[in-house]
Formats: structure tokens, sequence, C-alpha cells
């Protein structure tokens, strides 16, 4: 089934980290939330690579380096060096290299992993839009307390005409005490104050995809992340395969809503699908009618309807409701109400 066509989740007989030479995973959401592990992950993360397949991260997030994110990701029990760790950051300074002449000065409205990655690829980093010879300007996650002043000062720099470059434009970023603003939103306070719009390099942007397979040098990965628009999209754009799991922002009534580039290969609660085969979802003999594990979907007049109880495992249940779903919406969005399903589900 292309990507392009996607109606249903796929199935595999092998477990997906047999399947798939590295798992390109991304950390918030589905590593940890709020600098904790997510319940399940340390185990799987650490099955899987004992049975051989290797583990990239892969996050949109450039506010802290890869060398920050292997040590956070060893203090939690999961060994990782620095050269596992593919950051935004360095995909939007592989960006910037490729326009700019080396040793040209950036601003930087951003963190240190903005900093270090630019170093990498010599360019310079400063903080002021009156540097002289500026000759771009860069911007990403700067954590909470990244002051006002610092989008006014790559708001005036941009309005003389820089390039504006911007590591991801994600709205939202998950924390312990749940959603807060991402670099997305500090974006749209720059674009708002100079109408330019920025060369974006993160997920799910060619840009990401790129960095991601030119520093794993991986041959058949699987994408693991929480978000449709970034993750899921990311690999639809990349022509790889993805997995979603339910521990971070999505939902399971906006997975049913995905529209085709938002519609991942496999679905999941949390990181041990990793270690699994995924069952199929069938067509029944009359259409619109799909079943998984003893769930039964199909489409009534506004709704979509789930009958059958299964064998244990909810997921069959919205695995057929997605086959369902998606099959109604072709390449649109399904709207019909699916309330009263999930609800049977617990999701």
């Amino acid at each position: 089934m292309s990507r392009q066509s996607r109606t249903r989740p796929s199935g595999s007989e092998q477990s997906l980290h047999r399947a798939y030479d590295t798992a390109l995973l991304d950390l918030d959401g589905v590593v940890y939330a709020g600098g904790q592990a997510i319940r399940y992950a340390v185990e799987s993360l650490g099955a899987a690579r004992a049975d051989g397949m290797h583990l990239a991260y892969v996050t949109n997030n450039a506010l802290r380096t890869p060398d920050a994110v292997a040590e956070h990701l060893t203090e939690l029990g999961i060994p990782t060096v620095a050269g596992e760790v593919i950051t935004s950051a360095q995909a939007v300074a592989r960006l910037m290299a490729e326009q700019l002449p080396a040793g040209a000065k950036v601003l930087v409205i951003g963190g240190e992993g903005l900093r270090v990655a630019l170093r990498e690829r010599g360019l310079v980093p400063v903080d002021s839009a009156d540097e002289p010879d500026l000759a771009a300007v860069v911007q990403g996650y700067g954590g909470p307390e990244l002051p006002w002043s610092r989008f006014a000062e790559a708001s005036y720099a941009i309005a003389r005409g820089l390039p504006w470059f911007v590591s991801n434009t994600d709205l939202t970023i998950p924390s312990a005490r749940g959603i807060a603003p991402g670099n997305g939103a500090a974006v749209e306070v720059v674009r708002i104050a100079t109408g330019a719009e920025p060369q974006v390099a993160g997920k799910p942007l060619p840009p990401m995809h790129r960095e991601t397979i030119l520093r794993t040098g991986a041959r058949r990965p699987l994408v693991v992340g929480d978000r449709l628009d970034t993750d899921i999209e990311g690999a639809f754009n990349g022509e790889v395969d993805s997995l979603l799991v339910l521990t971070g922002v999505t939902d399971a009534a906006q997975l049913l809503r995905a529209e085709p580039r938002h519609r991942p290969t496999y679905v999941d609660r949390d990181l041990r699908g990793m270690l699994t085969g995924q069952p199929a979802v069938t067509a029944g003999a009359e259409a619109g009618v799909f079943r998984c594990g003893g769930w039964t979907a199909s489409v009534a007049p506004g709704e979509l309807v789930l009958t059958g109880e299964g064998d244990g495992d909810v997921l069959d249940g919205l695995r057929v409701l997605c086959a369902a779903a998606w099959t109604v919406a072709g390449d649109g969005t399904c709207t019909l109400d699916a309330g009263k399903a999930l609800a049977r589900l617990g999701l």
C-alpha cells in the first residue's frame, strides 16, 4: 500500500525492532515527558538495542546540545552518545552553511544547541542585530525564560532584509505541567512583526530527514513519534514507515481525523509496540467494514460504529476505526462522529 493512498494501519508479522534496522525516535512525548522517562520507554529501548536495532533520537527541540541530550538519556537509564542525537539545530545549521559563506555572522535567537550547531558548520553566532557584517538570523526554541527583547532583535535584523532561518515551527511542546508554547509560537511573533517568511529545517520538512539519514546511515528506518504534523508527516515526506505512540500530543480522535500525510504505518500505546508484530486489519465482505482482533468497524449515517468485544486489546478497536475513517475520508479528513465508538474503547 502506498503512503499516498494509506487507508488503514499496516500489519507486520515480524516485531518492528527486527523488521527495521534503525529507530528514529522523537523525544518529547515518546521517550520522556517533563524530563522524566515515559513508562516502558527505558525497558523497551534497552530490549530493542540488545537485539541489534540501532537507536537514534531525533528532536525538533533546538535548545539543548546533543551532548546534553545524550547525558540526560543516559541518566534516565538509556545509554546514549552524542552521535546518536540529531537535532533541528543541526539541520538548520547545515541548511545555512549551504547558503552562507564560511565564517558568516549569524544572529541567534535561541539557546546553546543552536550556537554549538552553527560553530560545527563554521558559522559565527552573535547576539546583536547591530553586529557589523551580519549575514542572517536563526531562531530556535530558547526555553520559557527567553526574553521578549530577543524577538525584537530578530525583527530589527529581518526588517533590513537579512535571510531568516528557523529550526522548527512546532506550535507546542510537552512539559511536566502540560502543553506549553513551542518555537512555532515564537516564530509567529516575529512573522507578525516583520511580514517575512523563514526557511524552516525541522520536522516534517526534508532538511531534517536528510540530516537524520546522513548522520545515522539508516537503510530501513522506522520513525517513532507522537505528533502527526511533525513525526508522521516527516516520515511521509521522507517516504519511510512510521509508528505513532499515544504517549504524547496525539489522541485517538485526532488520529481518526488524520489526512493522508498524517496517517502512520502503525499505531500502538507506547514504545512496547517496537518489540511486537502488528496485527493486520482486514476488510470485510461488505464495503466499509473492517475487522481486527475481534473488533468490527463500519460506517453509518453520520458516525463510525464499533461492534464486538475484542480479545483484550482496545488498540485493535482503534486500528479498525482508523481503517473505516481513513477509507471514507479518502484524500481528505473524516468528519464522522466517533464519540460513541471511542467511548467503548475508553479512548
